[in-house]
C-alpha cells in the first residue's frame, strides 16, 4: 500500500518544490525585510551591551573601588534589558508583513485546489479542503513566525554576543566556539533525515489509518473474496512499518537531544574547567562574569531555541506547505483507485464488442480513467456495450472502479482517453435526461410523500403514484406515514425506507436509462429482490452495480471488474472465464452474502 504523501528520503523533493516560490514571496517584500533587519541589528547591540557593561562594571568599577562607576555600568546593562521591550514590539509590528501575505497565498492555493478537486476529482469533493484552510495554513503561518523570529534573533543575538566576547577577550572565543559549533553542527546534519524520519512516520500513520478505514468499509467485500487473512497480514505489516518509522524518529531526536547537550552545556563546562588557563593570560575577573553573561543571557537560550523550533516548527512548515503547494490536487484519494482484492489498479480490459443491431443504450470506447496524474489507471482501455432494454450488473471487490463506471455514463465524471455514449451520443461530462443515477445515499427531501416521488417524473398523476407504491412494495410504509399527502420527515426514515423512497422516484423517471450504484443495499434481500424485479420490468435500460450476488444472477449478463481485466458475459458464462467471480459465487452460495 503506498501513502498519500510523497515521502523522499531526504525531504529534498519538498525542497525543491517549495524553494522557488518562497524565494519569489521574499524578493517580493525586500521592504519588510529591511526593517526587520534594522530592528534586529538594536537587538544585537543590546545583547552586546549587557554582558559588556556587567564585566566592566566589576573590573572598572567594584573591584577597582569605584562603587559609582559600578553601578553607572549596571544602569547602561539594565538599560539594554530595559530596551529588548520596544525592540520586540518593532520586530513583531514588521513580522506581520510577512505572515499575512503567506496566510493569504497559502489560503487562495488551498480554496483553487478544491476547486479543482471538485470540477476533476474524484467524488466531486475534497475533504481535507476544510483542514487544509483551517488547521493546516494556520499551522504554515504560526511556523513561519516562529522560524522567522527564531533564526532572526539567533543570528543577531549570536552575533552581538561573539563580538561582546571577543572584545573582552580573543582567548573566551577560542574556548566557547568549539562546542557550540560542535553542537550546532550535529544538529544541522540532523535536519534532513529527522525531515525524513518525520515524513515516513507520517505516511507509515497514514497508510495505517487508511488501511483500517479501507478494510472496515469493505468487510463485506473481504468476506464474499476469502481476502480477510490477506488484509490482517497487510494491516500487521503496516502496523511494523509505523513502529519502525516511530524508532527511527525516536534515534534521530535522541541524537538532537545530544547536539542540544553539547552546544548547550559543553560551552559553560568548558569555560569553568579553562578558568586557570584564561586568568593566566590575562582574562579579568568581569570580563570571565562577562563571557557567563553571554552564554546563559544570550547565546544558549537563542541556540535552545533555534533547535528547537528548526526541529518542530521548520518540519511541520516543510510538510504542510509541501501538502498545501503540492503538485497533485488529491494525493490521498488516489489510493481510492486501489482494488481491496488484489491490490493493483486495473489493467486494459477486456473488450466487450458491440454486434450489429440498434444503436447501443450505453457504449464505452477504449475508455481510461485515474485519479491524479500519477495515479494508476482505474479503468484502462474498457470496451462496453450495454444493448437497449438489456439489465447488467457490474461486480467487484470494492474500490475497483464500479461506481466510477457509473459516473462516467453518468456523465458526472469525463474519462482521460476514450468515448462514452448514450443513446448514440457522446456524454460531455454534464448529465441530460437519458439518464438517472441512483446512489447508495439516498436523497429524500422536506415534503410529501408524493413530491418525493413525482420529482424526476412532475406529470405523474395519482394512478402513476399509486402503480409505483404498489410495484416496488412501498405500500406499508406509504400508509404508515399517513399516505401520499403526508408531509415526509426524512429524519424520521431508516436508510432503507430512504432508498424505497427514489427508487420508486426513479421507477417513475422517463429516463430509458436507470442506473443503480448501490442503491439497495440498504434493503433486506426479499426486498431488494422485488425492487430489482420490478425496475427490470420497467421500459428501458438498467445497469446495477451488485450489492449482493443475487443482483448479478437475475442480470441479463455480469460486467465483472477484478484488477486483472474485465469479463462480461451472462451469469454462466462469467462463471467459466472469471475465477474472481467463481470465489464471490461460491461464498455467496455457502451463506455469507445472504
Amino acid at each position: 500500500m503506498t501513502s498519500g504523501v510523497s515521502v523522499e528520503s531526504d525531504g529534498s523533493g519538498a525542497l525543491r518544490r517549495i524553494g522557488p516560490p518562497a524565494r519569489r514571496f521574499l524578493a517580493r517584500r525586500k521592504g519588510v525585510l529591511v526593517r526587520l533587519a534594522v530592528w534586529s541589528l538594536a537587538e544585537a547591540g543590546q545583547a552586546f551591551l549587557v554582558g559588556y557593561a556587567i564585566a566592566h562594571s566589576v573590573d572598572r568599577g567594584f573591584l577597582a573601588g569605584d562603587t559609582r562607576a559600578g553601578l553607572l555600568w549596571l544602569a547602561a546593562a539594565l538599560a539594554g534589558v530595559v530596551c529588548a521591550a520596544p525592540v520586540v514590539r518593532g520586530v513583531f509590528a514588521e513580522l506581520a508583513g510577512l505572515t499575512e501575505p503567506l496566510r493569504d497565498a497559502l489560503v487562495r492555493r488551498a480554496v483553487d485546489r478544491s476547486l479543482e478537486r471538485a470540477l476533476h476529482g474524484p467524488g466531486g469533493t475534497d475533504r481535507a479542503a476544510v483542514s487544509r484552510l483551517t488547521n493546516q495554513v494556520e499551522i504554515a503561518r504560526d511556523s513561519f513566525a516562529g522560524l522567522v523570529l527564531t533564526l532572526r534573533s539567533f543570528v543577531f543575538t549570536a552575533a552581538g554576543a561573539l563580538l561582546g566576547l571577543l572584545s573582552l577577550h580573543p582567548a573566551l572565543l577560542v574556548v566557547v566556539l568549539p562546542p557550540l559549533l560542535g553542537g550546532l553542527a550535529l544538529f544541522l546534519a540532523t535536519l534532513r533525515p529527522m525531515a525524513a524520519a518525520q515524513r515516513r512516520a507520517l505516511a507509515a500513520d497514514e497508510a495505517l489509518g487508511d488501511h483500517a478505514a479501507r478494510a472496515r468499509a469493505a468487510l463485506r467485500d473481504l468476506t464474499a473474496c476469502g481476502t480477510g487473512p490477506d488484509r490482517v497480514r497487510q494491516g500487521t505489516r503496516l502496523v511494523a512499518d509505523a513502529a519502525s518509522a516511530a524508532r527511527a524518529l525516536a534515534g534521530w531526536a535522541a541524537v538532537r537531544t545530544a547536539a542540544l547537550g553539547v552546544a548547550g552545556h559543553l560551552p559553560v563546562l568548558a569555560l569553568l574547567v579553562a578558568v586557570p588557563w584564561l586568568r593566566g593570560r590575562g582574562v579579568t575577573t568581569g570580563a570571565l562574569l562577562g563571557a557567563f553573561t553571554y552564554l546563559a543571557q544570550s547565546l544558549l537560550p537563542a541556540l535552545h531555541t533555534l533547535m528547537t523550533a528548526l526541529g518542530a516548527a521548520g518540519a511541520r512548515l516543510l510538510v504542510v506547505l509541501d501538502r498545501v503547494t503540492g503538485p497533485d490536487p488529491w494525493p490521498t484519494d488516489t489510493r481510492r483507485a486501489t482494488p481491496v482484492a488484489s491490490g493493483r489498479a486495473a489493467p486494459p480490459a477486456e473488450a466487450v464488442p458491440r454486434g450489429p443491431g440498434p444503436v447501443p443504450a450505453v457504449e464505452l470506447r477504449s475508455v481510461t480513467l485515474s485519479y491524479g496524474t500519477r495515479a494508476e489507471p482505474v479503468l484502462d482501455g474498457l470496451d462496453l456495450c450495454v444493448a437497449p432494454g438489456e439489465h447488467l450488473a457490474v461486480v467487484g471487490p470494492s474500490g475497483i472502479g464500479k461506481s466510477t463506471l457509473l459516473r462516467l455514463i453518468a456523465g458526472t465524471l469525463a474519462p482521460d482517453d476514450g468515448e462514452v455514449r448514450v443513446a448514440g451520443r457522446a456524454v460531455t461530462g454534464r448529465a441530460v435526461a437519458e439518464r438517472t443515477l441512483v446512489p447508495q445515499e439516498a436523497y429524500v427531501f422536506s415534503g410529501t410523500v408524493g413530491e418525493n416521488l413525482a420529482y424526476l417524473c412532475p406529470d405523474a398523476d395519482r394512478a402513476d403514484l399509486d402503480a409505483a407504491v404498489r410495484a416496488l412494495g412501498l405500500t406499508a410504509l406509504v400508509d404508515r406515514i399517513g399516505g401520499l399527502d403526508a408531509t415526509v420527515r426524512p429524519a424520521g426514515l431508516s436508510p432503507g425506507e430512504r432508498q424505497s423512497i427514489a427508487l420508486a422516484r426513479a421507477y417513475l423517471s422517463p429516463a430509458p436509462l436507470l442506473l443503480l450504484d448501490e442503491a439497495t443495499c440498504h434493503l433486506d434481500p426479499a426486498a431488494e429482490a422485488d425492487a430489482e424485479r420490478a425496475l427490470a420490468r420497467r421500459p428501458g435500460t438498467l445497469v446495477v452495480v451488485a450489492h449482493r450476488l443475487s443482483s448479478a444472477v437475475r442480470a441479463d449478463r455480469v460486467l465483472v471488474l477484478d484488477g486483472v481485466r474485465a469479463v462480461c458475459g451472462t451469469h454462466e458464462e462469467v462463471l467459466a472465464r472469471s475465477p474472481l467471480y467463481r470465489d464471490l459465487t461460491g461464498h455467496w452460495n455457502a451463506g455469507p452474502l445472504r
